[in-house]
């Protein structure tokens, strides 16, 4: 079968062909349909120094991903073949406090799929049963794909209740689209979402999100009078991993507001601590997604009208994954999906 690999040290990938796994006994085999590119996956093109300390090669990349099962392990119970799936791209230990608290997206000695261990960027992937989600009947197949980005998104957004507040959100890359649709959704006031770039703000304002910033231009506390705001926001999703997003978000957030972060810095970011004590603000770190209850949150979101499937801007085949790894690092991009069909 075809699988997109890095193999060697150094920027790249190969589309290469490997033996189609055998699923373990508590494993199941999965025909993959679609994936989707994620930053993680650019980080290892490039093999940057987060790349180059993370992973081994040779390795199959991606986590992003759908498809049907088409053979069960022989332990494996409650799941039959022919479902459409995609699966949670963390493995965790189990055993230790945080997986014993029911916890385990706080697994300490989490391996993901696509940089610890072989990913799902081939035709037929082998996943434990205990990682896959199934999806209810006529869930698009393209936002299946991206499912796990979805997940982060909905994970932070839902960290502070949004009915009736005014919210921030710092990145309109797809990420930060959808948790600012997902704010929206909840019944936020207002809800402003910044970039840098015209392209993935015009993508947002397409989408609904027509409060749009483009911080090289306009200072956000500008945009208060037009939206009838006096004190600042109530709630910020900061998903850039500008340090220069989190002291603006910092700086306009109201006296006791909250603030989620998901954007991963690339280098370590100061800010004013004085502002955040003096101001009573909650700043709260978020990773990955609840197994499972962020993807029940997703699940019932979809069915229940939120529409994400504008985040995907680009459908290639697999073969073009140099021209869509390109389309998806070039900063102007929505999701990018790669079809194995």
């Amino acid at each position: 079968m075809k699988a997109l690999a890095k193999t060697r040290p150094g920027p790249g990938l190969e589309l290469i062909d490997i033996p189609v796994p055998s699923p373990g006994p508590n494993e199941v085999l999965i025909k993959v349909r679609s994936t989707g590119i994620c930053g993680t996956d650019l980080h290892i093109a490039n093999w940057d120094g987060w790349a180059q300390k993370t992973v081994t090669t040779p390795k199959v990349i991606g986590h992003e991903f759908c498809g049907e099962i088409v053979e069960l392990g022989s332990s494996v119970e409650n799941l039959s073949v022919g479902q459409f799936v995609s699966g949670e791209g963390h493995y965790v230990c189990g055993r230790c406090r945080a997986c014993l608290a029911g916890k385990r997206h706080l697994c300490r000695n989490t391996r993901g799929i696509g940089y610890h261990v072989d990913g799902a960027f081939c035709e037929y992937f082998a996943m434990p049963a205990g990682n896959v989600w199934v999806h209810p009947e006529g869930m698009d197949p393209d936002v299946a794909a991206i499912f796990d980005p979805f997940g982060n998104a909905v994970h932070a957004a839902l960290q502070f209740p949004a009915l009736a507040e005014d919210v921030l959100v710092t990145g309109a890359g797809p990420i930060g689209i959808m948790a600012a649709l997902v704010a929206k959704f909840q019944g936020a006031r207002n809800v402003v979402i910044t970039d840098m770039s015209d392209e993935r703000l015009a993508l947002a304002d397409s989408l609904g999100l027509t409060s749009t910033v483009n911080v090289s231009r306009e200072d956000i506390a500008d945009t208060y009078a037009r939206h009838d705001m006096h004190e600042g926001f109530d709630i910020g999703l900061e998903m850039s991993g500008s340090g220069a997003a989190l002291r603006s978000m910092i700086d306009n957030m109201t006296h006791g507001g909250r603030i989620a972060l998901l954007g991963t810095p690339t280098q370590e970011l100061t800010v004013d601590f004085s502002t955040i004590i003096f101001n009573m603000l909650t700043i709260q770190g978020v990773t990955g997604r609840q197994i499972f209850e962020t993807w029940y949150a997703m699940s019932t979101l979809v069915r229940s009208g939120l529409d994400v499937s504008g985040v995907i801007t680009d459908r290639l085949p697999a073969t073009e994954f140099a021209e869509a790894f390109a389309i998806a690092g070039n900063g102007r991009s929505g999701k990018v999906i790669l079809n194995w069909e």
